[in-house]
Formats: C-alpha cells, sequence, structure tokens
C-alpha cells in the first residue's frame, strides 16, 4: 500500500441515522499531532507499529492489525514507528454515534482494538471505500452499512466473542429458554442455576447477548405477545393480561402505557382486525 487515496463525501441531508463523510488509505510514515476532528473516525492499521495518545486514554502503544477510535472534538496524537504503517481511514457522524456511545461499543476510554481478523474487517474497509467511489444515494447508503458492520466487528473482536463462539452458542440457548418461558414467572436464581452460573453472571452475559438483563427481555416479550394478542384476537384486556403472566390488568395497562405510549385498547384501535 503506497499511493494514499482520500475520498470526501458531505453527507444526504435525510441520512442522519449514520453517514459516512470520508474515507482513504495510505502508508503513513508521519505522525499526527494534536488534532481535532469534528466527526468520528475510525484507522485501521493493517501492519506495522506505532503509537496513539489522547486525553482520556493517556499514550498506548500500537501494534497492527489492530483499530482505533477517535471521537469529534477531542484532542489526539498518533504516529507510526519509522518503517511506518499501512493504514485506511474512515469519517463518520450521526444519531447512531450516540447508541455506539452509549451500549459501548465504542469507548474513549479504550479506543484501541487489537484485531485477530483482519481479513474481514480490510474487506468491509474496502466495500465502504467502493461505496463512496460510487458517488450515489445507494453508495452513501450502502458505506454507512460498511460502517456500522465495522463498528460491530470490532465490538466483538474486542469483546473476544470472535473466539468464543461455543458460548455464544450457549447463550443464544438460554436466551431462547427464556423466550420461550417469558409467560410463565421467572426465578432468576433457580433459572441461573439450572444453566450453572450465578444470578450475577447469568445477568451479566443475558445483557451482553442481548442488550438487555433478564427480566426486562421477559417483559418486552410478554409486551410483544400482548400486542399480537390485541392485534390478532377480541379476547378482553384482562384475559389478554392473564395470557402473558400478569393476573392484575391495570399494572398491565399502566406498563403497556408506559411502553408503548398508548392504552391497550388505544393500540387495539390502531391496528383494527382485517
Amino acid at each position: 500500500m503506497r499511493d494514499a487515496e482520500a475520498i470526501y463525501r458531505t453527507p444526504l441531508g435525510a441520512a442522519g441515522g449514520l453517514a459516512v463523510t470520508g474515507s482513504g488509505r495510505q502508508h503513513a510514515r508521519r505522525a499526527v499531532t494534536d488534532r481535532k476532528l469534528p466527526s468520528f473516525a475510525v484507522v485501521l492499521v493493517e501492519r506495522g507499529q506505532g503509537w496513539l495518545e489522547t486525553a482520556a486514554a493517556g499514550r498506548m502503544s500500537l501494534t497492527g492489525p489492530a483499530l482505533f477510535w477517535l471521537f469529534p472534538n477531542r484532542v489526539h496524537s498518533y504516529a507510526p514507528d519509522e518503517g511506518g504503517w499501512d493504514e485506511r481511514w474512515a469519517l463518520f457522524e450521526g444519531s447512531f454515534t450516540r447508541d455506539f456511545v452509549r451500549l459501548r461499543i465504542i469507548a474513549e476510554r479504550h479506543p484501541v482494538v487489537a484485531l485477530h481478523h483482519l481479513d474481514e474487517v480490510v474487506r468491509l474497509f474496502g466495500e465502504l471505500h467502493a461505496d463512496l467511489l460510487d458517488d450515489t444515494n445507494l453508495g452513501q447508503a450502502s458505506a454507512a452499512l460498511m460502517l456500522h458492520r465495522i463498528v460491530i466487528s470490532a465490538a466483538r473482536q474486542a469483546s473476544g466473542a470472535a473466539d468464543r463462539r461455543q458460548e455464544r452458542l450457549d447463550m443464544a440457548d438460554i436466551v431462547e429458554t427464556l423466550r420461550r418461558r417469558a409467560m410463565q414467572p421467572l426465578d432468576l436464581a433457580a433459572f441461573a442455576a439450572e444453566h450453572g452460573m450465578s444470578p450475577a453472571t447469568l445477568r451479566r452475559r443475558f445483557t451482553l447477548e442481548t442488550g438487555l438483563p433478564p427480566k426486562a427481555f421477559q417483559l418486552r416479550v410478554r409486551m410483544d405477545h400482548a400486542k399480537q394478542l390485541l392485534a390478532t384476537t377480541d379476547e378482553k384486556i384482562e384475559t389478554v393480561a392473564a395470557m402473558i403472566g400478569l393476573d392484575d390488568p391495570f399494572y398491565f395497562s399502566r406498563v403497556f402505557h408506559e411502553r408503548e405510549g398508548c392504552s391497550p385498547r388505544e393500540f387495539r384501535a390502531r391496528y383494527p382486525r382485517v
């Protein structure tokens, strides 16, 4: 990788969720010193080594294959060693970035991700770059999709999930078991013991897998089933509540309104049976 390439794009006005505003690659030899960017950036170091310094994480050594995240309006510096490094980069912005940060998929205090599956990430960067070259609405939308996949791939590799596939399969079975039993009362301690772990471990792993702790996941499944019953049957509200495992119809109506922004009767009116 010798010839530097760079593309910059103005994001679509309607693409508020996630937009890629630039992409490039080069064999870098020079340091970037005390710089701020107006947007997020991700830098992939395919091979080579050097260092990265940010206010939140301090100074860190870096050896490829790895990538690192840069946050908007944050001072940062980085540089390859004397031999340089091969890098690819992308700039991005949009409301989805708040979710990435909130869910700790990318983190200022831990910006560097060592990569165990470089080929996958290189392919995604390549497709993103090609999409920006296309310079069409569809190309920009596809570039955003590639960036989203880079975020997810890096997060999985950072957590070691890519190397713990059996553990993920086991956890998927546990999630599916709770989904099947969602209408039944949940004794978290007994459920955890059934799967050979403590309640705290089950809660942590379950949340990592689904984004929700077990009881919140159970409630979401119950409410989704309630919506199905309201839209497809003529069962009374109290009957629907009982069918999803809630004996108190007033509690059911209150929780339903908190989650959906309307009462069960209003929801049913929005989706009349055909």
